[in-house]
């Protein structure tokens, strides 16, 4: 099987390029490393991209997802089988210095690589697009809140394991990651329903594992761990350090993009993240550094709160549960911590 993979060198790219190389696929990698360019030489993937280039069916291209030329030509070469698209600038902080850029790397990006799959590949290809729980904008923080000492939750039973695919992704303030990244998910499904493609659209949750080049502006659980290990202060951008997010190791969305490879459906959404039971505050994870790993984090609170920001969120897994009853969470988010600490230190 030929799988292409978009952002390859990031998070979810290259723990989905290790996991299909390690399967004997032939893995042909797309990433121009354009996280430096947005995060500096601190968020650079670089070391990544180098490791896997030491296993021969790994095949990189350091290209532009908006270029027609480039994707077209790498396309046509490769015809892949399966398309898992993680390309994106993935921060609503920076996007608001770079709409343009944000808006053409994460809208247009996709609308190009879904063309070129159309046209390029076999039908029964799979199509692969990690989306992101802020296509919801803000709309969870119209739901009704109970505050614990801690952290928020949801009063409504009805939210009781979280938010699901129903919630509305209209009428509320995204900021322009968000809107960029919604525009990106809603053309996802239009190939999958109107053209009858095999197109998944995973809305990710806080994605992360050891691997995770978290920078203040992306990857909170990283650049937290990252923060109190090399005693640099962290702030915590408003809602009293309570505002809630569940944790997915990046194995676990990794597995469920396979069962969606192996019984593909035409443009299904699903919500994917670590449910209810890896769901914590930035209190609740700094109580956590300490209590198991002896690390205190130096913190200071902002009033002000980020735009669109969620006061809490967790992720309904039901919808993917039952379409696919084999898939399940494997990494609880104490074992998650315990990963990115001891890959944190063996960097320093």
């Amino acid at each position: 099987m030929k799988v292409l993979i978009t952002g390859a060198g990031g998070l979810i790219g290259s723990e989905a390029a290790s996991y299909f190389l390690l399967r004997g696929n032939s893995v042909f990698g797309i990433d121009n490393d354009m996280r430096s360019k947005f995060f500096g030489k601190e968020g650079s993937v670089q070391r990544v991209i180098h490791r896997l280039q030491k296993n021969q069916n790994y095949h990189h291209f350091y290209s532009d997802i908006t270029s027609e030329y480039e994707m077209s030509k790498i396309f046509l070469k490769v015809k892949p089988d399966v398309i898992i698209h993680c390309a994106a600038q993935p921060s609503h902080d920076k996007a608001a210095s770079i709409p343009i850029l944000d808006f053409k790397v994460n809208a247009f990006g996709t609308i190009n690589l879904l063309e070129n799959t159309r046209i390029h590949c076999d039908e029964r290809s799979v199509f692969i697009h990690m989306s992101t729980n802020k296509v919801y904008g803000d709309q969870p923080n119209a739901l009704e809140l109970t505050e614990n000492e801690t952290r928020y939750d949801f009063k409504n039973p009805r939210f009781a394991e979280g938010i699901d695919e129903t919630l509305s992704i209209d009428n509320c303030l995204h900021s322009l990651f968000g809107a960029s990244k919604a525009s990106a998910d809603i053309i996802a499904q239009e190939y999958g329903k109107y053209f009858g493609m095999n197109v998944g659209i995973f809305r990710g949750g806080c994605l992360t594992g050891p691997q995770h080049a978290g920078v203040e502006l992306h990857g909170f659980l990283s650049y937290i761990v990252k923060s109190a290990i090399s005693n640099r202060e962290y702030t915590i951008f408003g809602y009293k350090g309570k505002q809630v997010r569940d944790q997915i190791h990046s194995s676990d969305v990794i597995s469920s993009f396979e069962k969606f490879i192996e019984n593909p459906k035409k443009g299904e959404v699903y919500n994917i993240g670590g449910g209810k039971d890896n769901s914590a505050s930035i209190l609740e994870v700094i109580n956590i550094l300490r209590e198991r790993h002896g690390l205190s984090l130096k913190f200071s609170v902002s009033e002000k709160a980020r735009s669109g920001d969620h006061m809490c969120y967790y992720t309904d897994l039901s919808k993917i549960k039952d379409h696919y009853p084999t898939w399940s969470i494997t990494k609880s988010l104490p074992c998650i911590i315990d990963e990115i600490v001891f890959s944190e230190k063996k960097r320093n």
